[in-house]
């Protein structure tokens, strides 16, 4: 078997080639190990709940319609720490570069990573360059790691019978968009990535009350994210359709795409599985923050051990996770 761009998408063909990246014999120092396959690693020193990712961002083309590689770097790390109720507080910055490459786009990219980092409340402390010759790769790719705090860390496996889903915007927006921009497709302003930290919103709705399971809908989509969710808790999901938050205008360019939104990346929403009891709360605080104006419940976790869609017209559809994301090169 060789490894193609499905093994990087996200999707179940990705599961595949995680059994060969994780066989690590020694992955459990201090009891920290890799068998969670969560977004980030849970590290408990002295009372602290140390919370450590790392993502690496290949995206085309380098700057899209709402972002850029730069901000996509930050966000895809912090967001990725949030989901973990951490609060980001530092993330290391490797870019390689391709030998030609504008300087004058190398400072565009490091701005906008500088104004993501003061929305997220993070620093960028160490980093490391590297330049290959020309023609190794696409311009430029960008590797940020992050550590975070995390008072009460959370993790995308331990989803309850009862919870209700929150999905903390709209659907699709950054796959679809990058791909309409890639193509050529002409939509106006319409169509703009969502990529965004999403701690805010996470802080604001932790106080707000009980969150039992996070995770960010990206590569894979929320189709991707959702089944995730549920395989990994052991439990069913019930989501009613006209309750999924998706913008006219994804929607209308997915169909000419022939995509479904569910299945490809957002890079600035988060899916909380809730106490029922909070719902109002923290459906409330979420829509405080702009960035989460959007946001609704969207279903519930029942027994089983399916992600069922109950649709606009009365029936039901399953939710399967897609073998990979349908839109590569977006994160």
């Amino acid at each position: 078997m060789k490894v193609n761009l499905m093994h990087g998408a996200g999707g179940e063909v990705m599961g595949e080639l995680l059994r060969t990246l994780t066989a690590f014999s020694h992955n459990n120092a201090g009891g920290v190990g890799l068998e969670s396959l969560d977004d980030g690693a849970i590290i408990p020193i002295n009372g602290s709940n140390i919370v450590l990712t790392t993502d690496s961002h290949v995206v085309r083309p380098l700057f899209f319609p709402g972002g850029d590689i730069g901000r996509l770097s930050v966000c895809g790390t912090v967001n990725d720490l949030a989901v973990m109720g951490a609060r980001p507080i530092a993330l290391t910055s490797a870019m390689i570069i391709e030998e030609g490459f504008s300087v004058d786009d190398l400072a565009r990219i490091v701005a906008s990573m500088d104004q993501a980092l003061g929305e997220a409340g993070a620093s960028i402390v160490t980093g490391d360059t590297k330049v290959v010759e020309r023609g190794s790769l696409d311009g430029i790719i960008i590797n940020t790691a992050g550590i975070g705090i995390a008072l009460r860390p959370v993790r995308d496996s331990t989803l309850q019978e009862g919870d209700l889903i929150i999905a903390s915007g709209t659907l699709g927006d950054h796959g679809i968009s990058i791909l309409s921009y890639r193509e050529g497709f002409e939509f106006g302003e319409t169509l703009h990535s969502d990529v965004a930290p999403v701690w805010p919103i996470i802080e604001r709705a932790l106080a707000a009350g009980d969150i039992h399971a996070m995770k960010d809908p990206t590569r894979g989509g929320f189709a991707a994210a959702i089944n995730e969710m549920a395989h990994k808790s052991g439990v069913g999901i019930l989501l009613d359709e006209e309750k999924v938050p998706i913008r006219r205008s994804i929607r209308s360019a997915a169909d000419i795409l022939g995509i479904d939104p569910l299945q490809v990346a957002n890079e600035g929403k988060v899916i909380m599985g809730i106490a029922p009891e909070d719902a109002d709360a923290i459906l409330s605080a979420i829509r405080s923050h702009p960035t989460g104006a959007d946001a609704a419940i969207i279903g519930e976790v029942i027994s089983g051990s399916r992600v069922v869609m109950q649709t606009s017209i009365g029936g039901e559809r399953f939710i399967e996770p897609p073998l990979g994301d349908p839109v590569p090169r977006v994160c």
